[in-house]
């Protein structure tokens, strides 16, 4: 008869039982394992959090108001009558209020003799009047920053703007910098996708991303209207914040990035040359705006949407979308109100999105944008008061937007921000945001957020130049002596 193998021994005994308890913990070992792994190398690197930013306000002295925008303008003895008109007509109309910012050379009354001590000089006092702030509002001294990114397109200086800030603040010697020109007013996304891509190849990483734009040296002073036109749109502004993927500080965050898509249409020579820094016939550099500027845009933007709409809609209304695209009768018949007329998009992004923070490149630029994606007034408002309030600043627009649905106290715990920007190259570049925790506005509209929206719907542009609406001359009182 067989007899059983089972040891005897109680030491044989109990290695035995020792050996098969750790076979049955063994894939208990294993799943703790891989979850440790996926958490420090896979998890925690995918993050990517804004701990805080801060938003430019230059001093009063540099605000534009209606009078000597007026003046700036006729001071261009290059300008005939059409030209003129053209150009007051624009600011009419251009949604842009009297308290904008401009440069110092603008206010000196040397627009053409700006020098690059000037572009310096401008960059130096955005520099140190918002990072300087956002350093000690968040507590971390510029020897913790890992990463630095500097995104100014219009100013390329030796040594770089990013040694400047390096030089001012006295940075580490190991860390990693980045210096982007020329990528327009979509930058700040791109400097964004920098972050976030460091971020998956590295833990607990600090880094500060720094945008603006220089326009002391790009201020036109020809008569080309496609050129003349930025003067009456952008204005100085910048935005400085500190990103992170670090345990720590998760809690202390304000936004998670969810996703980020970029668009290039550098291709197709339509695009690439609709919004073009060079000179004209008389060799004065501005900044061309092109008449298919609306197309490339929208072109942009749509090939933007496909790509990100899956990303961040929800899956009925992907459904939903996919149904009606192979079925447009039904798109015809869903749509219809009681009173017979279309009511919804084939596409509703506010499914997925709670609130939209549009880049202010223009008015009829935020007008296209609420159309092509149904947005309500309420959607739009903080990108038309951005834009009335602080004019177009380029890369750092959609953080003084997102800065007024703070301060408005929009912004809760779980609400997912939308952000859309485009850029000269042509470039739509758009991403998602996740609010961390409730906001409570301490930013640079805190002191005025109470007057937004304006009561007073009057436009000051229209009532000091509607004379142009009737005069064939420009009235002596406006004149500008020589």
């Amino acid at each position: 008869m067989l007899q059983s193998s089972s040891p005897s021994n109680p030491v044989e005994k109990e290695m035995v039982e020792r050996v098969g308890m750790f076979f049955c913990c063994l894939p208990l070992l294993l799943l703790l394992l891989f979850y440790i792994l996926w958490r420090s190398l896979g998890w925690r690197r995918n993050r990517c959090y804004i701990l805080d930013y801060e938003c430019y306000m230059p001093t009063d002295d540099r605000k534009l108001t209606t009078k000597f925008s007026g003046e700036v303008i006729m001071r261009n003895k290059l300008l005939g009558l059409h030209e003129y008109k053209f150009l007051l007509k624009a600011i009419v109309n251009s949604g842009i209020g009297e308290e904008t910012y401009a440069p110092k050379m603008v206010f000196d009354g040397r627009e053409e003799s700006a020098t690059l001590d000037d572009g310096r000089l401008e960059m130096d006092e955005f520099f140190l009047a918002s990072i300087d702030k956002l350093f000690k509002r968040t507590g971390i001294p510029p020897s913790e920053i890992d990463v630095l990114v500097v995104n100014i397109s219009m100013l390329s200086t030796i040594p770089s703007l990013s040694a400047r800030v390096i030089n001012i603040y006295k940075m580490r010697e190991d860390v990693k910098v980045y210096n982007l020109s020329g990528m327009g007013c979509s930058a700040s996304l791109i400097s964004i996708h920098i972050v976030q891509n460091i971020c998956k190849t590295r833990g607990n990483v600090q880094a500060l991303v720094v945008t603006s734009e220089s326009l002391s040296q790009n201020w036109y002073t020809g008569n080309e209207r496609s050129m003349i036109l930025s003067n009456c749109l952008f204005r100085t502004g910048g935005c400085t914040m500190i990103l992170t993927n670090k345990d720590s500080l998760k809690n202390k965050a304000m936004f998670k990035l969810k996703c980020l898509v970029r668009t290039h249409h550098g291709w197709k020579d339509e695009s690439y040359g609709c919004c073009l820094q060079k000179e004209d016939e008389k060799g004065l550099v501005g900044f061309h705006l092109g008449k298919n500027l609306p197309k490339a845009a929208t072109s942009a933007f749509v090939d933007n949407l496909k790509e990100i709409a899956p990303k961040i809609l929800p899956v009925h209304e992907l459904l939903r979308f996919t149904l009606l695209k192979f079925a447009p009768e039904l798109h015809h018949k869903w749509s219809k109100t009681a009173a017979g007329t279309s009511a919804s998009p084939l596409v509703d992004f506010r499914t997925g999105v709670d609130h939209f923070c549009l880049h202010t490149g223009g008015k009829a630029v935020i007008d296209a944008v609420a159309q092509n994606l149904s947005l309500s007034e309420y959607d739009v408002e903080p990108a038309r008061m951005t834009l009335h309030r602080f004019g177009n600043t380029s890369a750092s627009s959609m953080w003084y937007v997102l800065a007024y649905m703070e301060s408005k106290k929009r912004l809760k715990k779980g609400d997912r921000v939308f952000m859309i920007s485009f850029g000269a190259g042509f470039k739509c570049n758009s991403c998602l945001w996740e609010v961390v925790r409730d906001l409570e506005g301490n930013n640079v509209w805190k002191n005025f957020i109470d007057s937004y929206p304006p009561k007073n719907s009057a436009n000051p542009f229209m009532e000091e130049y509607g004379w142009l609406h009737k005069e064939d001359r420009i009235p002596d009182e406006y004149e500008i002596p020589n």
